[in-house]
């Protein structure tokens, strides 16, 4: 079980903990919103907690709670930037149905 990054992903977030001064990598998780179930969430990670787990990717430390592994496993982070808009794009094998506005999605064991 992982979660992988591009490598546009890892140096972006490189990036923002070097400017930031302080971090041990990504936390990623999920949220319940939107019209379809689920929206990603993406903050620094200062500390892992307990339940926690941590992927190594391109000298990336990426943490999430283990309650999210499974609808996770197999994600690949991507940083897109298109014009003035940038974000974080998620590959995530597990997702069922995106939402026509594109910001929420339902899981397959959903």
């Amino acid at each position: 079980m992982s979660i992988t990054l591009t490598p546009k992903a890892a140096e972006r977030i490189r990036n923002h903990i070097t400017r930031r001064g302080a971090g041990l990598g990504l936390r990623v998780g999920l949220r319940k919103t939107g019209c379809s179930g689920w929206s990603y969430t993406v903050d620094y990670a200062d500390e892992c907690a307990p339940g926690d787990v941590t992927f190594e990717d391109q000298g990336i430390t990426v943490v999430m709670n283990r309650d999210f592994l499974k609808l996770l496993d197999g994600t690949q982070i991507d940083y897109v930037r298109e014009g003035l808009n940038e974000r974080f794009e998620f590959d995530n094998p597990n997702v069922g149905d995106k939402c026509g506005c594109g910001e929420s999605f339902t899981l397959e064991e959903d």
